[in-house]
């Protein structure tokens, strides 16, 4: 176990699962990021939409966090800015569905070839 772990070496926010939601305290320990820092993106990246409940505390779900984590590994490891990643991720958004589409059509013409084969090994 390093310094960096929790004691109770169950996950990076202070013992949470993985796929646990974080407060936005908890995901400003976990990512080193200012509160206000994830305030502010959530202004700027309309795909960063953490859940709200009474008095509007935030829950950050995992996609979220992974989310976070990549603006973040955007901004300031890799340099972009915050025009440049906004196009990047709407640029994604936008290939998504077609991503899906493709993979429908892949899974059809697997189908149709299992069952060229299923009739070809029936008749031979």
């Amino acid at each position: 176990m390093t310094a960096d772990e929790p004691a109770s070496g169950a996950g990076p926010a202070g013992g949470k699962a993985a796929g646990a939601f974080r407060t936005i305290g908890e995901l400003s320990r976990e990512t080193g990021l200012p509160q206000h820092i994830l305030r502010y993106w959530e202004t700027r990246f309309p795909q960063l939409r953490p859940l709200q409940r009474a008095g509007n505390r935030r829950y950050y779900r995992p996609e979220d966090v992974a989310l976070v984590q990549r603006i973040n590994d955007l901004l300031n490891q890799q340099g972009y800015t915050i025009r440049g990643v906004q196009t990047l991720l709407a640029d994604e958004r936008k290939r998504a569905p077609a991503s899906a589409a493709t993979m429908e059509a892949v899974r059809a013409l697997r189908d149709s070839l299992a069952d060229a084969l299923a009739e070809d090994a029936a008749v031979g």
